[in-house]
């Protein structure tokens, strides 16, 4: 018999939590991979329709969960070869590695060619470092009680503040906030505003007048 329940102390980053179920029976730990149907991540107080089953530990676990009112796809459906949303391939991933690490190249070599005023690709070293370091403590202290987590308006700043390739890379290495679709939108924002800002000191001359005033 498929239990009811709510989603509690759900941690979106790790991906897990627990279901308390309606009858007053004990919790069970729920984690993404048991979701049969995936259209969008858990939240906090989701109510989820699941079975249970206990772990090596003898610990109960929900197995094949549901959100409220979501089918799983009936034989005939997965005969004519439409799968499961769990067994479809996964959406391609964004190489933020690559893509951090190849924009902060192209502004050093971009600085070397004298294309470039020297302060803005230094700014953006710098910056993305600390938000890079920023990035890895948020990471390291996710889920540990008595440890403050980073506000995300600080990374937020510091993507804005030119910081967002450092951040792009940690986000790949740490496997932090890539999930988290409103941090997401947050970071494209900062993104665009911060590219945004790069232009106008650059074809403003701005930046060539600090680049002058620093070395000379």
């Amino acid at each position: 018999m498929r239990h009811a329940g709510r989603i509690t102390n759900w941690n979106d980053d790790k991906g897990y939590g627990f279901v308390t179920p309606h009858d007053g029976g004990a919790r069970a730990f729920v984690h993404i991979k048991a979701f049969q149907v995936s259209g969008r991540r858990p939240v906090e107080g989701d109510l989820i329709s699941y079975d249970t089953a206990p772990d090596a530990r003898g610990r109960l676990n929900a197995t094949s969960v549901r959100f409220a009112g979501q089918r799983v796809p009936t034989p005939a459906a997965a005969a004519k070869g439409k799968r499961p949303a769990h067994q479809r391939t996964p959406p391609r991933r964004i190489p933020r590695l690559a893509l951090g690490a190849s924009f902060l190249l192209a502004a050093v070599v971009l600085m070397v060619a004298g294309l470039v005023p020297a302060v803005l690709p230094l700014l953006y070293l710098l910056v993305s470092c600390a938000s890079y370091l920023m990035y890895g403590f948020d990471k390291e202290v996710a889920g540990k009680a008595g440890w403050r987590r980073t506000p995300e308006s600080t990374l937020h700043l510091l993507d804005l503040a030119g910081g967002w390739p450092g951040g792009l890379i940690a986000q790949q290495v740490a496997r932090h906030k890539t999930a988290k679709a409103s941090f997401q939108r947050g970071f494209r924002i900062t993104v665009v505003a911060n590219l945004v800002l790069f232009g106008m000191l650059w074809q403003g001359g701005v930046a060539a007048t600090l680049t002058e005033w620093l070395l000379g």
